[in-house]
């Protein structure tokens, strides 16, 4: 997926400069691009240049100008397109995984130390999460039943992800152990 849809749907919530909807990508926990100024501007430009947005120069005194970026009716319709098309298969990429396929370097102490650093993340982020969900984005008004319930279902497929990852690391944790108590 491109950045350039994860933009037009920020722009089709409200028009914003473009270090807003940095500033949204960078809080967002689903919205996986970095957020940094050279994506999000090469992409406005890209926008830009395709007609799918356009921007007004804000002038302000005593302050820098802004430029206020605003999703047109192509880029509505480019977005609506996008979202009729299928959806990319689910992307597994996870670091750890990496890191814990090689882990027969390591002696049962190193490994669950391993591990615990990787299950405090996973709780950080769940953390995270939760206190996100008590102070909702007041960017994106939820402006009908439906988008309220699509965003608390977004919310919940990403809380449940934590959780999960949490029970997984018990399992293993057990399953590491019943081998080490077999051993003995």
């Amino acid at each position: 997926m491109s950045i350039n849809y994860a933009i037009l749907g920020i722009l089709s919530y409200k028009s914003m400069t473009g270090y807003d909807i940095k500033k949204v990508i960078q809080n967002s926990t689903f919205l996986y691009w970095s957020g940094n100024n050279n994506q999000v501007y090469k992409s406005l430009t890209e926008l830009l240049n395709k007609g799918l947005v356009t921007n007004v120069v804000k002038h302000q005194e005593g302050s820098p100008t802004k430029k206020i970026y605003i999703i047109s009716g192509e880029g509505l319709a480019a977005l609506k397109e996008w979202m009729l098309s299928p959806s990319e298969p689910i992307e597994i990429k996870k670091p750890f995984l990496v890191q814990l396929a090689w882990s027969k370097q390591l002696n049962t102490d190193e490994l669950n130390m391993m591990l615990d650093g990787y299950e405090n993340q996973v709780r950080i982020q769940l953390l995270m999460e939760e206190n996100q969900k008590q102070n909702p984005n007041i960017l994106f008004n939820k402006s009908t039943p439906v988008e309220t319930i699509i965003w608390s279902f977004i919310n919940d497929n990403i809380r449940r992800e934590y959780e999960n990852e949490l029970r997984w690391i018990q399992d293993l944790r057990k399953a590491i152990a019943d081998i080490t108590d077999e051993r003995r």
